[in-house]
């Protein structure tokens, strides 16, 4: 039990106490809406991920910071990734048609499904797979972008 003597000390050590509490500072996040343009069918999903920064960018599925894939109904697909941060971020969409989650290719490397990244970057034989900095974009605030879907390179 507490005797009364010590409420004085008590009494002291709790308010100096509420002295060292710092407020807690929440970082504001931002939602992006990526759009998806030019979907050819509804068979499969549309998959899509978030990257924040080069690694594995745009082919490695394990670096993506968010993704989803929606069923198509539609030449166009809308998805919101809520709860970003501040930064620089870069999209990749493929219109996974088999449902393995990847961009299948041929023997020469050329996709046999729909692609897209964010910025919509020229993509050829010459150009290459795009790289984060030609597809990446600042995010400050609530921010929509679209991706146009390649079933080709670009000539």
């Amino acid at each position: 039990m507490l005797k009364l003597t010590h409420f004085p000390y008590l009494l002291l050590a709790s308010l100096l106490s509420i002295n060292f509490v710092s407020p807690v500072n929440a970082e504001s996040t931002a939602t992006l809406t990526v759009v998806v343009n030019g979907v050819s069918n509804q068979k499969g999903e549309i998959c899509m991920g978030v990257y924040s920064s080069a690694k594995g960018f745009p082919m490695n599925t394990n670096q993506v910071l968010k993704s989803a894939c929606v069923k198509p109904t539609g030449d166009t697909v809308t998805h919101d990734f809520t709860g970003l941060k501040p930064g620089n971020y870069a999209v990749a969409v493929v219109d996974d048609q088999n449902g393995d989650r990847k961009l299948n290719k041929d023997f020469f490397g050329i996709p046999k499904e729909g692609f897209g990244v964010s910025r919509n970057p020229t993509v050829s034989i010459l150009t290459g797979t795009p790289k984060f900095h030609d597809a990446s974009f600042i995010m400050n605030q609530d921010t929509t972008i679209d991706i146009f879907l390649k079933y080709s390179l670009d000539p």
